[in-house]
């Protein structure tokens, strides 16, 4: 098929639809057209067939289109007007009133009618079926009764028992003092004559002085190792924190006392420093535990100026003896007081004195056996076993109930 005319067509788009309306075409010059067409001539080879020069061919035609001069302007498109649709509630409703409409508020007022479906309830018959009687007032005695029977707690017993009797140690002479328990039980308190008969007595069955010592020493040290925080202090991951513990002793049974209690805390690898002066002739029994102690890793002064300046994690005072109330005017005595004073840590004494204003401010106080009475002040009075049997008691006139427990310390509490 072979090309015999080819146009070219310019079609422009009108500026403005609104004024003209109309498109201008232009035709191109025929000398253009030429040389187009002899060009495209010249480049294409002429293909002739049988059935091509039969076929009678018309015109191509090629159009252009022109570009517009109102490129980059947007033509507008006419909003289409939202009709409102009228419901069935009339013209002019809204939507909320179409969903909430007064036909639905009609049916919010009415209440509930509780009294009347109450009525219709038949408890007695209810019940009646359940206990298998027509009987409903029996059923309602036997839970008034159940709900007046008493309530026990886990650790009660419901069997009844004799009533608690918190008086069960009585005293041939009153300390003038009176204290209790964590369980209410009331420990009397005794003077130290008697306390000293006590002591005597014990020794005459048996219960010599230095074995009043060693549980002296352990009940002490147990109290000790308490306080400075037991098992959470004292692990094998703080070795770096070892507490540290000073004793004040003096040359007599209350500082072998100490002296005992240091040896036991020296074993559970507490940093244990003694300050003992040096005396010319001292008891055998504070003898015999200095030689104990010196076995262990503690160690021992003999003067103030050897021991920390720094506040230690406790203070153990067994400056104070029952006999002889001149040490408290020797030089070292008055030192070694000033020291625990002057020193934040807090303190525990050992066994002190009745009757006497205590140089050194103690937080803690520890007794034997039974509660001195001690004065007035804002220590905490603890009591510990010391071994003494029942029937040793009754020898001095005390009738004795150990208010121990199984514990050998217990706290005492102002009755």
């Amino acid at each position: 098929m072979d090309i015999k005319e080819l146009k070219f067509l310019d079609i422009q788009s009108t500026v403005n639809k609104s004024t003209t309306g109309q498109a201008v075409a232009k035709e191109p010059s025929s000398a253009s057209a030429g040389r187009l067409v002899q060009s495209d001539k010249n480049s294409h080879p002429q293909v002739t067939s049988s059935s091509s020069s039969q076929a009678s061919t018309g015109p191509i035609t090629i159009l252009r289109r022109a570009s517009s001069n109102s490129r980059g302007q947007t033509q507008g498109v006419p909003k289409k007007n939202s009709v409102r649709t009228e419901s069935a509630g009339g013209p002019g409703r809204s939507k909320d009133d179409e969903c909430f409409g007064k036909k639905h508020d009609e049916d919010l007022d009415t209440d509930f009618d509780f009294e009347g479906n109450l009525a219709l309830f038949d408890k007695a018959a209810v019940f009646s079926e359940i206990d298998g009687s027509g009987s409903h007032s029996g059923r309602a005695q036997r839970h008034s009764a159940q709900a007046e029977q008493k309530t026990y707690r886990h650790d009660e017993n419901i069997l009844e028992g004799k009533p608690v009797v918190y008086r069960q140690i009585s005293v041939p002479q009153q300390g003038g003092r009176e204290y209790c328990t964590d369980s209410g039980l009331v420990v009397p308190s005794i003077p130290y004559e008697l306390h000293k008969r006590l002591l005597s007595a014990a020794e005459r069955f048996g219960l010599s002085v230095e074995r009043r010592l060693e549980a002296v020493g352990v009940c002490a040290s147990q109290m000790a190792l308490t306080l400075l925080g037991g098992p959470n202090r004292l692990t094998p991951k703080n070795n770096h924190q070892r507490p540290t513990v000073i004793l004040l002793c003096g040359p007599h049974i209350q500082g072998a006392q100490g002296i005992s209690c240091g040896r036991h805390l020296a074993n559970h690898d507490v940093e244990v420093i003694l300050l003992l002066p040096s005396f010319v002739k001292m008891q055998q029994l504070v003898t015999s535990e200095v030689n104990l102690y010196s076995r262990t890793s503690g160690k021992q002064v003999a003067s103030i100026k050897d021991l920390p300046v720094s506040p230690v994690d406790l203070v153990i005072n067994c400056l104070d003896c029952h006999e002889n109330q001149l040490l408290r005017e020797q030089s070292w005595y008055q030192a070694a007081a000033d020291w625990a004073n002057q020193n934040r840590a807090p303190v525990l004494s050992i066994d002190p004195p009745a009757g006497v204003q205590h140089s050194v401010e103690a937080k803690w106080t520890l007794s034997l056996g039974l509660p001195l009475p001690l004065p007035d002040a804002d220590s905490r009075i603890y009591l510990c076993d010391i071994g003494i049997p029942k029937l040793v008691f009754q020898e001095v006139g005390i009738s004795y109930h150990s208010p121990f427990g199984c514990k050998f310390v217990i706290p005492l509490h102002p009755a």
